[in-house]
């Protein structure tokens, strides 16, 4: 890695990273920021699940989204990519257990490509889901939609089911380890999604060793305080408790540093891969459809909607709602304006920032872990690229 000037480029094998639109000299230098062409919509496909997990925002209600609404979502998430210039949709698939309604999912994707190639619009899709139901047919199936399958896993063996279990208590450790065999078996990789909490991040070296030893892709996500899960005093965290716990899961990383680039997947949502100017696509280019077909700005508040899979442009009234979540520009906000890191940070997520301030426009109580473990991180890529810099093979 070298630093040319003060603070303003940083070198990663061949890719150029500018850090920051200007410096304490005044003069001006490029962002690189990324452009979104991909409107994503959250489809709430149940909000029943058969876990309950200590950290879930959602009430878990026997409720399902209908065939006819989920057609509905996809054709008002087309109008608005048409209206909005976006050139590709990303539709999630989600719950509640995505996998209690896989023929739903499996046939509603259907619905989404045909009418996507009607409109010469590209499509993306996934599946998020706690792997607890995962079977070869659907790994099958999935493969032939064309669809990913992004499985949470928060430990290995009881450190998982401490946060992750059925309604009678039972852990889900071992139904979701197999769930990843399975789909490797079957030659689909699932995706990750590792929550990091008070609970569990003194375990995270032996979740973080058990992924890398299958070379699956996974990001680390801070656990998102929340009313349902306000009971359980034990999933908050320290600073230092979650710095020394991330630290030691990097240890693990460096010993096994995989081919792909860890920079958007290290710390919770920052992304150090690209310049940006916002944490996430809430009141951007996402759209949130409940099982009911009406709009949210994001699945954490997913009670406060703003539109309907009716309305002809959904995403113009999340844009212009100005009462909910706000996710605003990371200049904006008191305490990041002249951080170094602000266009790969952008203050942290919106919601989690609000609920322990009381504010949007101020940084994340999380600054403090944040800008301890990015060096690292950058530290953490440069060896990679030094490692793996001549091997065709990555």
């Amino acid at each position: 890695m070298r630093l040319l000037g003060r603070r303003t480029v940083r070198l990663f094998g061949r890719r150029t990273v500018r850090l920051l639109d200007g410096d304490s000299s005044g003069r001006t230098v490029r962002l690189l920021a990324a452009t979104a062409h991909t409107l994503v919509a959250w489809l709430h496909t149940t909000d029943r699940c058969n876990l309950r997990c200590d950290y879930c925002y959602l009430p878990h209600l026997p409720t399902d989204m209908t065939i006819e609404t989920g057609q509905a979502a996809i054709d008002a998430t087309l109008r608005s990519a048409q209206a909005h210039g976006y050139r590709r949709i990303k539709l999630k698939y989600a719950g509640g257990e995505a996998l209690l309604r896989f023929p739903f999912v499996a046939e509603l994707h259907r619905y989404a490509e045909h009418a996507t190639h009607m409109h010469g619009i590209g499509l993306d899709g996934v599946v998020l889901s706690n792997g607890t139901l995962l079977t070869a047919a659907m790994v099958n199936e999935l493969q032939a939609l064309g669809l990913r399958l992004m499985l949470s896993l928060d430990g290995v063996g009881t450190a998982h089911d401490r946060q992750r279990s059925y309604a009678n208590g039972r852990g889900s450790w071992e139904q979701v380890a197999r769930a990843v065999d399975l789909a490797l078996a079957y030659g689909l990789v699932p995706d990750i999604s590792i929550t990091v909490s008070g609970r569990n991040a003194a375990d995270l070296p032996a979740l973080v060793a058990w992924v890398l030893e299958r070379d699956l892709p996974f990001g680390l996500n801070f656990y998102r305080e929340n009313d349902y899960a306000a009971s359980n005093a034990d999933l908050r965290y320290e600073e230092q408790q979650m710095i020394e716990g991330m630290r030691a899961a990097y240890r693990v990383i460096e010993q096994n540093l995989p081919c792909r680039s860890l920079l958007a997947s290290l710390v919770d949502r920052a992304n150090l891969a690209v310049a940006h100017s916002r944490t996430c696509g809430v009141g951007q280019n996402y759209l949130v459809f409940d099982w009911r077909g009406q709009v949210a700005k994001c699945q954490m508040q997913m009670r406060q909607t703003v539109a309907s899979a009716a309305d002809v442009d959904p995403l113009a009234a999340v844009r212009a709602d100005s009462a909910g979540i706000q996710n605003i520009d990371v200049k904006e906000k008191t305490g990041c304006r002249d951080c170094a890191w602000k266009h790969w940070c952008t203050g942290g997520c919106p919601l989690a920032t609000y609920r322990a301030t009381g504010r949007y426009d101020v940084q994340s109580p999380n600054c403090t872990i944040y800008r301890t473990l990015y060096p690292e991180v950058v530290r953490l890529e440069q060896m990679r690229v030094q490692r793996y810099e001549h091997n065709h093979i990555c």
